[in-house]
């Protein structure tokens, strides 16, 4: 049993693990993390352990034993707790369904776009503070690049790119819906992606989705969807996903911060530093803190 700190160690990469992903093999305890953020409590104690060398934390969005709905999950609570532990990066494993003929189940798509048809809290914002964040590229290009990079380089079938359409589940989608989504022209659907992507960048970290496809959605004759099939894919999945985390993990670790994603909110913060709502303030501190210019001085 490894005691419990004041003060938890910091790590810059954390992995939010979806359907079938509760525990890494392998992994070297460091310590287990109860959160309390001003947005609630997470979905679990956040794990951290260390994996061929590399430090990260580990949250099952669904909690331990798959609890919650994915309308149940508390989104900002999750992504709050991996800042306040420093993390910097956010690799995110979720089963999806297929929407194109080319991404058949056990493929990996890393989406490059999102479309969000839940209707689900989608801010820290709010409550006195107004910040507009950039989203024209919810997910990280460098992150999802270099774990493209090296799910291809294990032989795995991925891809690079496609949109990822999150509906609010938790039933799958009806025939009707899910033709409409491929004349959309969508390339797989899920249940997660939002808003964790949405309230990542406004967190200031980079995200990425690990999409491990899992069925063919409804829209294909003789593949529809079954627990049965899901489970016996998600159960492939999960095996690939953990080589290719542990493949990745030194890469990501030693990769240099330029993207953008860090710097989100620099100019997003529309509401001056003195007209903020004290409580507000103290609410987002961890995330506008550094971006909040003092009050002029009156002469």
């Amino acid at each position: 049993m490894h005691k419990r700190r004041d003060k938890p160690p910091s790590v810059r990469i954390g992995v939010l693990g979806g359907s079938g992903l509760y525990c890494f093999e392998g992994v070297r305890p460091l310590e287990r993390v109860k959160a309390k953020t001003p947005f609630g409590s997470p979905s679990d104690e956040i794990q951290i352990g260390e994996l061929d060398g590399v430090r990260f934390a580990f949250l099952p969005r669904h909690g331990s034993g798959h609890r919650l709905l994915p309308s149940e999950i508390n989104a900002r609570a999750n992504l709050y707790a991996f800042k306040s532990l420093g993390v910097e990066r956010v690799l995110s494993v979720a089963a999806v369904g297929s929407l194109k003929e080319e991404l058949a189940p056990r493929h990996i798509v890393f989406p490059d776009q999102l479309v969000d048809k839940t209707r689900r809290i989608s801010t820290f914002f709010g409550g006195g503070i107004v910040g507009h964040v950039g989203l024209a590229d919810p997910f990280c290009r460098e992150l999802s690049g270099v774990l493209y990079e090296e799910a291809s380089r294990l032989g795995f079938s991925a891809h690079a790119g496609g949109t990822y359409v999150c509906i609010e589940g938790p039933a799958f989608s009806t025939r009707a819906e899910s033709q409409d989504h491929r004349r959309a022209g969508y390339s797989v659907i899920g249940m997660t992606a939002a808003p964790e992507a949405k309230l990542a960048r406004e967190a200031q970290l980079c995200y990425s989705s690990i999409s491990l496809v899992t069925d063919y959605d409804v829209w294909k004759d003789g593949e529809e969807v079954t627990m049965e099939k899901v489970l016996e894919n998600l159960s492939v999945n999960v095996r690939n996903v953990q080589k290719l985390i542990r493949t990745a993990l030194p890469r990501v670790a030693g990769l240099p911060r330029s993207c953008g994603c860090g710097q989100a909110l620099a100019n997003a913060v529309f509401t001056r530093a003195q007209a903020m709502a004290p409580a507000a303030r103290r609410k987002l501190e961890l995330l506008i803190g550094r971006h909040l210019k003092p009050s002029p001085r009156r002469s």
